[in-house]
């Protein structure tokens, strides 16, 4: 599992100040991910998003992609995700509710699960 602080680690303020992070960008991609077969959560300007979504694309997948900024805005909106998920950088990948990881774990996926 995942290396994370304890919730009895927390202080309250601390614990409240994490859940109230962003909560509606977290609210989207969450909503977004129970919603959808794919989805993909990147950034403008980013190359392996754009990678990502060019092999789901040229699988024949359908997905729904959520986009956060650039390099140089939304950073904060984007930490929250990173946050939320535990998955430290984008794309951020879901396939059946389930996150698979970014771009070289998408490609994993796809040549074990999908074949034209």
């Amino acid at each position: 599992m995942r290396n994370t602080l304890a919730t009895d680690r927390l202080d309250t303020n601390a614990a409240q100040a994490i859940a109230n992070f962003h909560p509606n960008i977290v609210k989207e991609v969450k909503e977004a991910v129970e919603g959808n077969k794919i989805v993909v959560v990147g950034m403008r300007q980013n190359p392996v998003v754009k990678k990502a979504r060019n092999a789901l694309g040229q699988a024949g997948l359908e997905f729904k992609y959520l986009e956060y900024g650039s390099y140089f805005e939304m950073w904060k909106p984007r930490l929250a995700i990173k946050l939320w998920s535990g998955w430290p950088t984008f794309p951020q990948v879901f396939i059946g509710g389930k996150l698979i990881g970014g771009h070289t774990e998408l490609a994993l996926w796809l040549k074990q699960n999908h074949t034209n």
